[in-house]
């Protein structure tokens, strides 16, 4: 019979992704570099595999690293929901949190779900608002946690997930051949709207915003609709979307990044229990519509993914 995989051990191996660092995961796991080292080579004995590649003087994660991360993430998480399971102590209370519409959409039935198979006496209060509003509430006081896009211009968020961001069309209808090209976007203050006028006024093309609205399902409504074009995260990039590229006439924009913010003095025990399932599920998540919108991309699957390894876990220091 093979033997078992050793939780401590996944536990660093997550620890070097989650932080970027040999260094950072030692502290984070209170044990020395030298130790962080020693306990991925043995992981590496007993997988038979390379977790980690050499790229230049740093180390990234290997195809076969990135597999392992999948499995190691749902066995800590099977490991902690059994022990929760037989904990006489549960956490027990409310908590407040707030999400912008797309992510709610796209990644809250996921978390909620195994939030309360491991929280079952815990009551979670969840509000939809654009990331500028939730962090006006976040400084009143009226939430606990917040998802936002993360923005260090505007507010501090630790970030817990980068992918790319996209121009997208439907599959259907040529709109974005259109001049001037039609927009969806969000409100005026809108960060990704701004973004969107920005790098179409530096590429020389004409738009038009005909679609102002918050929420996310009616910005993907017209787009499907064909009756205009928009610019969304690779997790909101739904079936019957194609994405455009800078061939186009659509520049390439920079990566998306969400993140968390924790309301000073709230239950930390709750905070630190609902945070960490955020954290994990996001890591996990396969884009909705990533392989139909690829299919229909100027940039091949293999090429994102790799681009998305690159942005999900940070060049770590050689061994």
């Amino acid at each position: 019979m093979p033997a078992a995989l050793d939780i401590d051990q996944l536990q660093t191996f997550i620890a070097i992704v989650d932080t970027g660092s040999f260094t950072r995961a030692a502290d984070k796991v209170f044990k020395t570099q030298s130790a962080v080292s020693m306990q991925m080579r043995r992981l590496e004995e007993r997988v038979g595999k390379s977790l980690f590649v050499k790229d230049g003087r740093m180390n990234r994660l290997s195809e076969d690293g990135e597999r392992l991360l999948g499995f190691a993430r749902r066995m800590i998480r099977l490991n902690n929901e059994t022990i929760a399971a037989f904990d006489d102590q549960q956490l027990e209370g409310s908590i407040r949190i707030g999400t912008p519409d797309d992510y709610a959409d796209r990644y809250m039935p996921g978390i909620i779900a195994r939030f309360a198979k491991t929280n079952p006496n815990v009551e979670l209060y969840i509000e939809c608002e654009p990331s500028r509003e939730l962090t006006i509430k976040m400084a009143r006081g009226e939430l606990d946690v917040a998802l936002v896009t993360h923005n260090p211009r505007e507010r501090m968020s630790e970030v817990v997930r980068t992918e790319p961001l996209y121009w997208v069309t439907s599959m259907n209808h040529t709109v974005h051949e259109d001049t001037p090209v039609p927009l969806a976007v969000g409100r005026r203050s809108c960060n990704w709207r701004n973004l969107a006028c920005t790098a179409l006024d530096s590429a020389g093309r004409d738009y038009q915003i005909l679609f102002t609205s918050w929420s996310a399902t009616v910005v993907a409504s017209a787009v499907l609709s064909g009756l205009a074009v928009s610019l969304l995260p690779e997790c909101a990039v739904r079936p019957g979307m194609r994405i455009l590229s800078p061939a186009e006439g659509f520049p390439a924009l920079e990566p998306a990044q969400i993140g968390l913010i924790k309301r000073p003095g709230a239950p930390a025990a709750l905070v630190n229990a609902i945070c960490g399932h955020i954290a994990a599920s996001l890591d996990n998540i396969t884009p909705v519509g990533h392989d139909e919108a690829a299919a229909n991309s100027s940039q091949t699957p293999v090429a994102r993914r790799d681009n998305r390894a690159r942005n999900d876990f940070a060049a770590v220091p050689a061994w």
